[in-house]
């Protein structure tokens, strides 16, 4: 099949809805399918077209910014023949109201191709006028979307159940779990790290995310106080991107003081390649993900520090709560509770064999094999549906 990918960040671009479609669009590729990915020129210095690991990417120029949201004006121009040139269409939500409304318009109506959303997260921004006034634009936009794809895709029923967008569309909804991938580190790189960032046998708190309000870190750093009086040589290990995040400016300005007072017990590592966040969580005592609302569905960095042996503590939040409620790998603590999120620490650390379950046990409920399959699948029966032939 030639599939085509629609969605406003792709790689480089570091979060959980670009990790996701890289996977599940690479995979795609090395089961026999061609795969486009048309995503924004969100910075200039990117090409706007290129071959990433078999993946084809076109870039379509920002023409300027609302929020974290771009305008491309270009856009229509580019999108017709690449729609016309695929045997279906995957669009990735939220988006833009540009991309969520005129993509499964232009694919029902004009292209008559098959199309499906995979629903990410609800959109909830800040408080302030203008951010509602994005978040009901968003949402609306979205809605239209849902009403014309074939079918929308979420990562599990409990998320699905308590999103107020995916509640809409149980008779359109598919389950399909996240595609997980966990590269094998390699064995002389777990000691060096371990040696590097503990070298006095310090218990490591892993952080997988981008410096982000939605993320929760002033909880951890607030947490991080109340620990350090348990334990006082714990330390923090923030991986991601945390300087520039786009949106996040005041946030990280906000939080300064915090990340000074804790300097000596907060270190941030950036962004990791897969084989280093391998190391990386398979060195950690712990890891945490402590995200504050429904822009986090699922979390994929807490399976893939499963996967590596590492137990997590999470919040309380649909769709996170999942994994931990399924393997026991783990605490599950109420949103925004900054005593009950230090306590899990502790107690996971303290008594970490009590929660650590073999990699078999995980890979029962994910797996990266099952979800591609679920998704050719999906995939396959809608084309079949529509009568078409394979575009070659």
């Amino acid at each position: 099949m030639k599939l085509l990918f629609i969605l406003t960040y792709y790689r480089p671009h570091v979060s959980g809805l670009t990790i996701y479609v890289q996977r599940l669009a690479e995979a795609l590729v090395g089961h026999g399918h061609r795969v486009t990915v048309l995503t924004s020129q969100y910075d200039k210095l990117l090409p706007s077209q290129e071959t990433l690991n078999g993946v084809t990417l076109v870039r379509v120029p920002v023409s300027f910014w609302i929020s974290k949201g771009v305008i491309m004006f270009s856009y229509p121009k580019v999108i017709l023949p690449l729609l016309a040139t695929h045997d279906l269409i995957s669009i990735h939500l939220p988006n833009t109201p540009m991309e969520a409304m005129i993509v499964p318009f232009l694919t029902r109506y004009l292209i008559r191709r098959p199309i499906t959303a995979t629903f990410h997260c609800d959109v909830k921004l800040p408080d302030g006028l203008f951010n509602r006034f994005v978040n009901q634009a968003v949402f609306g936009s979205n809605l239209i979307a849902g009403l014309l794809v074939d079918r929308v895709i979420a990562y599990t029923e409990d998320y699905a159940d308590h999103s107020r967008f995916l509640r809409l569309f149980r008779k359109k909804r598919e389950i399909i779990p996240p595609p997980i991938l966990v590269e094998a580190p390699e064995p002389a790189s777990l000691s060096l790290f371990r040696l590097r960032q503990g070298p006095h046998g310090e218990p490591l708190i892993g952080f997988a995310a981008r410096f982000a309000a939605e993320k929760g870190v002033e909880y951890m750093l607030h947490a991080l106080s109340l620990i350090l009086k348990e334990i006082p040589n714990v330390k923090v290990l923030f991986v991601g991107e945390h300087q520039n995040v786009i949106g996040e400016g005041r946030y990280r300005e906000r939080l300064k003081p915090l990340l000074a007072k804790f300097r000596n017990h907060w270190t941030f590592l950036g962004v990791l390649n897969p084989k280093q966040m391998a190391t990386f969580f398979s060195v950690c005592d712990v890891t945490v993900l402590p995200s504050i609302n429904c822009t986090e569905s699922f979390g994929l960095v807490q399976v893939e520090s499963m996967l590596c042996g590492t137990p997590v503590v999470v919040t309380d939040l649909p769709g996170v709560r999942v994994p931990v409620q399924l393997t026991k790998m783990g605490r599950i603590v109420p949103i925004c509770d900054v005593d009950g999120l230090a306590t899990a620490v502790i107690e996971v650390i303290q008594h970490r064999k009590r929660y650590v379950r073999p990699r078999a046990e995980i890979e029962h409920y994910f797996s990266m094999e099952k979800t591609v399959r679920s998704y050719e699948t999906l995939f396959e029966n809608l084309v079949k549906l529509y009568g078409r032939e394979q575009i070659t």
